[in-house]
This record gives structure tokens, C-alpha cells and sequence, in this order.
């Protein structure tokens, strides 16, 4: 279910309407994000809200909306962001800032759900050749430069970690961060 994570409403309205439509909640991927990149003194109050809402708060909201309705055994799965490990340049301190904040509550989760055998886990992806951000595009020699692998990881390579996390053989594994990115942060 497709929602504006930056509606409050939305964020946990799609969680609601999915977990009714199939009967019930197994699982939840927290895949959203705004990247708001620019000089630290380029940002306005509003950029500062529009990213803390969409990154944070929607997951937040989402997660909370998703702990009511998950089925015992459950996962939460948050797509973090390799600037959380490793901040190669300027430009990312808003973006970074905020997607730091889904570590933390990726652990508080782990440890408030995990009484109830649901996992929570994150997933931080490095460059990923998508519509946003193309192999291909202007930033996209200086991104492959910071990677041990020298390309851009596919979506597939992404959803493969998420599929892990989200299915039985990752029952005891929770709290914990993920990188798929190509040796970003190595």
C-alpha cells in the first residue's frame, strides 16, 4: 500500500487498510524518504520539517500503527541509508540526520516488540540505481568512487536482505543494521 508518509494520517491509514484487506499484519517495510541535500545553511525550517516527517515521523507513525495489528512473530523492516555509517562529503547532514533517527528506533522497537516474537530490523542501502538517483546521472561517478565495488547495487540486491528479515529463518535476528552497499561503509 503506497501512502505520503509526510500525511500523519496516511502513514498509519495504509498500515490500517492493508492489515484489513488481508485479514491480518505479518509483516511492514518502512521504504520511504526524502533526500533534502544541500549546504547546512541552505535549509529552511520548512525543509527541516518536511524531512523529519516523511523520514522520521511517517516510519514512526507507521510502525506504531503496524505494533496493534502485527501478528506474534511479526517483523518491521525500516530502509535506512549508508550516510547513516559514513558521510562522504557535504550535502547530506539533513538527510543523514534523519535517517539516523530510524537506528534508534529500530532498537526501541526490537525491544518493545520483541516480547511478542516480532523482529525489527533496518537496512541501510548504498548508491541504488533507481529513477532517483540512476547510475547513469550527474552524481553518479563520485558515489561509485566511495564504493568498494565500483557500481551501483540493483533494487533486487536491496529487496533480497528485506525478503531475508522479513521471512522464518531471521526469527532471531533483531535491532540490528544491515548494509547493502557495496562496501560503502568498509
Amino acid at each position: 500500500m503506497r501512502a505520503d508518509s509526510a500525511d500523519a494520517g496516511e502513514a498509519a491509514g495504509a498500515v490500517e487498510r492493508a492489515a484489513d484487506a488481508f485479514g491480518r499484519l505479518d509483516v511492514l517495510v518502512n521504504n520511504v524518504g526524502v533526500g533534502v541535500l544541500g549546504p547546512l545553511e541552505s535549509f529552511t525550517l520548512d525543509d527541516v520539517d518536511r524531512a523529519l516527517a516523511v523520514n522520521v515521523r511517517g516510519v514512526l507513525l507507521a510502525s506504531q500503527a503496524a505494533a496493534s495489528r502485527l501478528s506474534d512473530g511479526g517483523r518491521i523492516v525500516t530502509i535506512g541509508t549508508c550516510l547513516t555509517q559514513r558521510v562522504p562529503g557535504p550535502g547530506g547532514t539533513l538527510y543523514a540526520t534523519s535517517k539516523a533517527a530510524l537506528i534508534g528506533l529500530t532498537k526501541a522497537l526490537a525491544r518493545e516488540l520483541g516480547a511478542r516474537g516480532i523482529t525489527a530490523n533496518i537496512v541501510h542501502p548504498g548508491p541504488v540505481d533507481t529513477d532517483m538517483n540512476p547510475a547513469d546521472g550527474p552524481h553518479a561517478q563520485g558515489q561509485t568512487a566511495s564504493l568498494a565495488l565500483a557500481r551501483f547495487g540493483t533494487a533486487d540486491e536491496v529487496a533480497s536482505m528485506v525478503a531475508y528479515l522479513a521471512g522464518p529463518e531471521a526469527g532471531y535476528v533483531t535491532g540490528a543494521e544491515f548494509a547493502v552497499d557495496g562496501g560503502h561503509a568498509a
